[in-house]
């Protein structure tokens, strides 16, 4: 053999070397790469349900999401009041409610009105107060008109209460007609219960002459 041809061999050998190291490296370097991928997905993935997770344990379905808010926009729990529950209800009782709460919310917590229940004597949708008898009569006894009854009446000579009193009662005070009445129960419904009887003066239309004559003949 020529002394080119004893060159060349060498040559090709190290060609066919440096070739082969070149495909181990690829190689190696593909499987490094598909073992980052596998990894950064599967990290992601515990990531994701540690969310879930979290989310779950917040409480019931529907509710977890109501807490967040809530606590997001600063808001808390409504003082508790007590209201006595007697009358044709399923289960008379002294009930912890929330402030804020309506006479629905206390019948309900009472196991809903018997079959007895004269339910028109009841309005639902006034505010309890702490402390306040609800009575919710049967059907055929007479009405008896009561501070906290549940048909919101008032004895003769006795405050309106604001936070209790139905427009039909508003109505009764001087300068209060049905107009008025209603953006009481408009105010008292967009603001909640009356903190005093200044409050009042809130009321569109209830300028500084109105709030003189009512001042006396209304409470909260």
């Amino acid at each position: 053999m020529t002394l080119p041809g004893l060159l060349a061999t060498p040559r090709r050998s190290r060609l066919r070397v440096g070739l082969g190291a070149a495909v181990v490296l690829l190689l190696l370097g593909l499987g490094i790469a598909v073992l980052v991928t596998a990894t950064g997905s599967h990290g992601k993935t515990t990531a994701l349900g540690a969310g879930s997770t979290a989310g779950s344990t917040s409480g019931p379905a529907g509710s977890g999401s109501t807490s967040t808010a809530s606590s997001s926009a600063g808001g808390s729990p409504g003082a508790t009041v007590y209201v006595h529950v007697v009358g044709a209800v399923l289960h008379p009782g002294l009930f912890p409610l929330r402030d804020g709460d309506r006479v629905v919310d206390a019948v309900a917590a009472a196991g809903g009105f018997a079959d007895t229940a004269d339910q028109t004597q009841v309005n639902l949708a006034r505010f309890v107060t702490d402390g306040e008898q609800l009575a919710v009569p049967v059907i055929g006894a007479p009405v008896v008109a009561a501070p906290g009854a549940a048909n919101g009446g008032a004895v003769p000579g006795a405050k309106v209460n604001l936070n209790t009193a139905d427009l039909a009662l508003l109505d009764t005070l001087p300068q209060v007609g049905p107009a008025m009445a209603k953006r009481i129960l408009d105010w008292r419904t967009a603001n909640g219960k009356f903190t005093s009887v200044e409050d009042l003066m809130s009321v569109t239309g209830v300028g500084d002459k109105t709030f003189e004559q009512l001042k006396d003949l209304v409470t909260v």
